[in-house]
């Protein structure tokens, strides 16, 4: 596939599929660092041997298929526009730092995006698998059969004792981030979420925005992720990630119930307002778009709003940000054309479920 393919669509086409808990459980995501066993971290390596790194998977990997991984497509950041590294990130095929480190920096994606393997990141390999809804140990096996087919060509940095080598010590071990997006709008309103969150960190989890460390959880959208990776298996960590996410999603569950029992007109007047708001507003902030969306996505799953399918309002989070609006027009915009666009584009979509 063409890196045009990638930015047709705002919504992958693995996130078209219904998963487990899929009304509170958007993604399952397993992220696997890895690294040359003879070559320096990508912070300190010389440009010639990152570019060596480089080649090697455009290679062995550009057009390859593994299982049901289907034309996996290599992607070189310097060939890549910086509205369209922003598109990539905005889809999470890519991570922030890739798009700003272009040395010798590259993408593999499969056809359906549901893998991703980023090169010369913040180390060598960010291997990153998706499922929809509720599937870490599905997520986990997957990402463990394509690492196994990656390392029958690749000699990873592995030590017997501390396990995969990385350049960040927080990863050393398994190297494994394991993680679910979550929306959370129930927690989050009745304000129980900040309660939990201390309790959460205790665990060894972390609670993030919607693209990761330091990234703001709009849309009521948060990352739950481990943050040990040393000293427990994959399985283990996996284990105790699906332990405080069943949690949440039975609170989100129940502060849902109670909203309905105790607020119930409140509720309804702010997902209807929020839906009057999305269908005739001329101009939409970024912010206030997630929030409004995040909304009327409660009202879908509340069963308050018959009309709109869930999958529009995941299309409609990622169609609003900033890349995809300059994708869209094919030219850069001020932060007032973007608003005016979003606004447009939200108005054009929600009038094509009528």
């Amino acid at each position: 596939m063409a890196l045009e393919d990638f930015m047709k669509q705002a919504i992958s086409p693995w996130m078209r599929e219904n998963g487990p808990d899929s009304d509170i459980v958007l993604s399952s995501r397993i992220r696997l660092a890895r690294n040359f066993s003879n070559v320096a971290y990508p912070i300190l390596a010389d440009h010639k041997r990152l570019e060596e790194i480089h080649d090697f998977f455009k290679k062995e990997y550009d057009g390859q298929s593994f299982d049901d991984d289907r034309n996996f497509s290599f992607i070189s950041m310097q060939e890549v526009s910086s509205i369209q590294k922003r598109v990539l990130v905005e889809k999470h095929l890519i991570s922030p730092h890739l798009a700003k480190n272009s040395q010798a920096a590259a993408a593999l994606i499969s056809e359906n995006e549901q893998v991703s393997l980023m090169v010369n990141e913040e180390d060598h390999i960010r291997l990153q698998v998706y499922f929809p809804g509720f599937q870490l140990p599905e997520a986990l096996k997957k990402a463990s059969a394509l690492d196994d087919w990656f390392e029958e060509k690749i000699d990873y940095a592995f030590d017997e004792t501390r396990g995969y080598l990385t350049s960040c010590p927080t990863n050393v071990g398994t190297g494994m981030r394991a993680s679910v997006m979550m929306h959370l709008p129930a927690l989050a309103i009745t304000k129980q979420l900040n309660r939990m969150t201390p309790a959460i960190n205790q665990l060894g989890l972390v609670v993030r925005g919607i693209y990761g460390e330091g990234s703001e959880a709009l849309g009521n959208l948060f990352q739950i992720s481990n943050q040990i990776t040393l000293g427990k298996s994959e399985e283990d960590i996996v284990g105790d990630l699906q332990s405080v996410v069943k949690q949440l999603i039975t609170h989100e569950r129940n502060a849902r119930s109670r909203l309905l029992e105790q607020s119930s007109t409140e509720v309804e007047d702010r997902i209807f307002r929020s839906y009057g708001v999305l269908e005739y507003s001329r101009i939409m902030e970024s912010k206030e778009a997630a929030n409004r969306l995040s909304n009327v996505r409660l009202g879908i799953d509340l069963g308050l709003i018959n009309n709109v399918s869930r999958n529009i309002l995941n299309e409609l989070v990622i169609l609003t940000q900033p890349g995809f609006l300059q994708q869209y027009a094919e030219r850069k915009l001020s932060a007032g054309e973007r608003d005016v666009l979003r606004a447009s584009l939200i108005r054009e979509r929600l009038q094509l479920e009528k």
